[in-house]
């Protein structure tokens, strides 16, 4: 299951975002995109946006919520080949799957939900994928301490795609291609 945590609620004309961390938090770095949501101030975010913080474990169930979304950011574990600590800010459409052993079945089941909301018309206006590259996918609660150390500028880079002034260097560096 997942919990649901609503931080702003505004008037109606406001833009609704939801931020989704998914993730395993017995695997280690698996569980990167829950640290991340955990992190997340309360006082940074803007009065003018109506804001849903989604703790998604490994389900893709919290995606059947999204109806009348105008931006998903989903925050997860993403084995895209750099570094432990890379950050990858991609879309859905850019994924392409070629086997399953470079995503996590949670992911799989991600896509595809996406996907079925696309087909159903029920998607999110807009759906921004923030990766993290794992060091260790191993049984412990804790980060690695590459990835602990990179919590932060994430929260960093998921406050800015709320506010869309998301820049290419924030993850210039660690670009999925």
């Amino acid at each position: 299951m997942y919990h649901k945590e609503k931080r702003v609620q505004t008037r109606a004309d406001t833009r609704k975002i939801v931020i989704l961390g998914v993730g395993n938090l017995l695997l280690r770095d698996e569980g990167i995109g829950i640290h991340v949501i955990r992190a997340l101030p309360n006082e940074s975010i803007p009065a003018n946006i109506d804001i849903e913080i989604i703790d998604g474990g490994t389900s893709s169930d919290a995606l059947h919520y999204m109806a009348g979304v105008d931006k998903l950011i989903i925050i997860d574990a993403v084995q895209g080949g750099g570094n432990p600590g890379a950050v990858y800010r991609f879309r859905i459409d850019d994924v392409v799957l070629e086997g399953k052993n470079s995503i996590s079945l949670h992911q799989m089941d991600l896509f595809e939900s996406l996907k079925m909301m696309e087909y159903l018309g029920g998607k999110p206006k807009d759906t921004v994928i923030i990766g993290v590259e794992p060091k260790e996918i191993e049984w412990g609660l804790r980060l690695s301490p590459e990835l602990e150390q990179k919590v932060s500028h994430i929260v960093e880079i998921v406050l800015k795609e709320v506010t869309e002034e998301i820049t290419e260097e924030d993850t210039e560096e660690d670009r999925i291609c």
